[in-house]
Formats: C-alpha cells, structure tokens, sequence
C-alpha cells in the first residue's frame, strides 16, 4: 500500500520561505504523477502544482506561479513544494497526492499545516 508522509510545514511571516516534502512508500514512486494541493478553512481543496513523473513537467495555479517550485528526486522517492515570498493567502493545509500510471488510482497524504502570519 502507497504511504505517503508530508513534512515542512509551519508558522512562517509574509515573504517568507517554506519547503514541503512529500516522502512516498510501498510502490515505485517514478510510476506517481505527483501534485501538492491546499485547503483553507472554509475552501475547497485546490490544485496548487502538478509534477510528471520523470520531473520534466510541471504545473502551478496562477496564484503561486513565480514563487512556488515543485521538485521530485526519484531515487528519495520524494516530492517538494519550495514556497518563497509567502503570502497571508497561502495559508492553508497542504496535502500531497500521488496517482498511479497504471491503475489511475490516487494516493492522498495526511496534510502539513502552512500559516503565514505576522
């Protein structure tokens, strides 16, 4: 069964920098097209940034292009989310979710708590 273990977050103040890591088990992780999500009290949940599973493509919602950066290092078999000149607005839980090339199916993490507050 795929594990998937978040780790990073924090209490950070505006224009500040956070790195997330997302460490996967029990399957083989180059398989994973990987995603960081976010939810904020009261929000749905929302797409942030999207990885391929070579690391050679990726996505990001307008409102964090420029200032986040996904990562993946395949042989740690981990996903990061660099967050730099962090906002208010970033505040939220942040989850990682992996889906499987083969069978489709998706892979959530238990979240990591981000609050930007001075």
């Amino acid at each position: 069964q795929v594990q998937l273990v978040e780790s990073g977050g924090g209490l950070v103040q505006p224009g500040g920098s956070l790195r997330l890591s997302c460490a996967a088990s029990g399957f083989r992780f180059s398989s994973l097209l990987m995603n960081w999500y976010r939810q904020a009290p009261g929000n749905e949940r929302e797409l942030v940034a999207s990885i391929s599973t070579a690391g050679d493509t990726t996505n990001y919602v307008d409102s964090v292009k420029g200032r986040f950066t996904i990562s993946r290092d395949n042989a740690k078999n981990t996903v990061y989310l660099q967050m730099n000149s962090l906002k208010p607005e970033d505040t939220a839980v942040y989850y990682c979710k992996g889906r499987s090339i083969w069978t489709g199916v998706d892979y959530w993490g238990q979240g990591t708590q981000v609050t930007v507050s001075s």
